[in-house]
């Protein structure tokens, strides 16, 4: 959005310099090549940040082979219920969600074994372009066992690697790779190859399937709730716990299987 503002801004400025060089002869003139060099400068300068590395977007490849949707498990694998949640790592809303009622869900439904979780990243990359690499970390972590400890970490540091605070989130998420301890040598090489990219894309494709178009997004008994408080999860997981002995085995083949942490 910031770069919408920055480009209409920019556009509106060269407008009015152009009308002043229609009536103002010579001095126009050289307002004109004034905003022509700047325009220039600008473009300069994009260009040398791309090509020293100073923007460290990732982008997820259209090509990838398709892979199995798995998510990120937490709690038993037995539980009755399954909670599916899909969210966007840059997502505010997403972010207040894992803070605020996220402690709840996890002490007073997973830990109880009334559910089980199920963790699906949905980056939306057309608003949060750092989103993408803030996925590559936490798959990257979760090779070395540190999944959730990954994710929320980046959630609560939504405001030091997200898009509108830098343009280069791969330094901020190597520090919480630090923070977490993990062996940097196996982290780098993870994230620089974009090594579990088909898996990102694979949960994306999975949001579409299922008609998620929003994030944070909650899937519980196959109804599709656009962001939740704990209070209403609690009750439609006693819901859906209360349907299960009628449908049991019916729905189990549908479920993804654990992902390994």
């Amino acid at each position: 959005m910031a770069k919408d503002r920055m480009e209409s801004g920019r556009g509106g400025q060269r407008a009015r310099v152009v009308k002043k060089a229609k009536s103002g002869g010579s001095k126009g003139t050289f307002y004109g090549m004034i905003a022509a060099v700047a325009v220039i400068g600008i473009a300069l300068l994009a260009w040398l940040a791309t090509r020293s590395g100073g923007t460290a977007y990732a982008t997820l490849d259209p090509n990838l082979p398709p892979v199995k949707a798995e998510g990120y498990q937490l709690g038993n694998a037995s539980a009755p219920v399954e909670i599916l949640e899909f969210a966007d790592f840059e997502c505010p809303g997403c972010g207040s969600w894992a803070t605020l009622q996220e402690p709840d869900v996890r002490a007073k439904l997973i830990n109880t074994g009334q559910a089980r979780f199920r963790f699906f990243d949905f980056p939306v990359n057309e608003s949060h372009r750092n989103s993408l690499t803030a996925s590559l970390g936490a798959a990257c972590a979760n090779d070395q066992g540190k999944f959730w400890e990954m994710h929320d970490l980046l959630f609560q540091t939504q405001d030091q690697w997200s898009t509108q605070y830098t343009n280069n989130p791969r330094k901020v998420v190597n520090g919480l790779a630090e923070r977490l301890s993990l062996d940097m040598s196996q982290f780098a090489q993870c994230m620089d190859s974009k090594k579990h990219q088909a898996r990102i894309k694979a949960h994306a494709d999975e949001a579409g399937r299922m008609g998620v178009n929003s994030t944070p997004s909650f899937v519980i008994g196959g109804k599709v709730y656009p962001g939740m408080r704990y209070d209403d999860m609690k009750r439609v997981v006693d819901e859906a716990a209360a349907k299960r002995p009628a449908a049991t085995g019916a729905s189990t083949a549908a479920t993804p299987a654990a992902a390994k942490r």
